[in-house]
């Protein structure tokens, strides 16, 4: 006998890297927060900070220190220019690394954007039980790594696999 499995809300925190954006015009954070939503997720925060590696780091490990804290949804800061330090500024955070994401995101958004995907430094990894997506400053690109990929893995619903149900031995040693 099957049995249905019942959706396992998560709270989710949101940051927006940008010098230039503010809550009036972030489209992407506002992507993010409400698509989590909408999937039946809890926000648990949404800011929107500088790009600076030390100011992005220290958002990010307020976040990853908190226990109520499950996924950290990041948008900007991804590519090639010398403002933008988002993987630098995450991934020293990872106990591991997501490689299959940043893989996958890139296979998505070749469809659309073709070679110019080979510029999205685009990453995951989970840092104190904690998930972490870093993603593009594009409200498309947020929205592509949501509806494709994010929304699948972070819903216990899933099948075969999900993080969802991972999350209880991430701390395991």
């Amino acid at each position: 006998m099957t049995t249905e499995r019942e959706l396992i809300p998560l709270s989710i925190a949101v940051l927006t890297v940008s010098d230039s954006r503010t809550e009036a015009t972030d489209k992407s954070g506002k992507v993010l927060a409400g698509r989590a939503q909408d999937a039946g997720h809890t926000l648990a925060e949404k800011a929107i900070c500088r790009d600076d590696v030390y100011a992005i780091r220290a958002h990010v490990s307020r976040w990853v220190a908190q226990t109520d804290v499950n996924v950290v949804l990041l948008t900007g800061g991804t590519g090639v220019t010398g403002r933008d330090g988002t993987p630098e500024a995450v991934t020293p955070l990872f106990d591991k690394t997501l490689d299959g994401f940043g893989e996958m995101f890139r296979a998505l958004s070749y469809q659309d954007i073709k070679t110019s995907t080979l510029q999205s430094r685009a990453v995951a990894g989970v840092a104190n039980a904690t998930y972490i997506f870093s993603l593009p400053g594009s409200a498309g690109a947020c929205t592509l790594a949501w509806d494709e990929l994010i929304v699948h893995q972070l819903d216990y619903r899933t099948r075969p696999c999900n993080l969802v149900e991972l999350m209880p031995r991430l701390l395991e040693r």
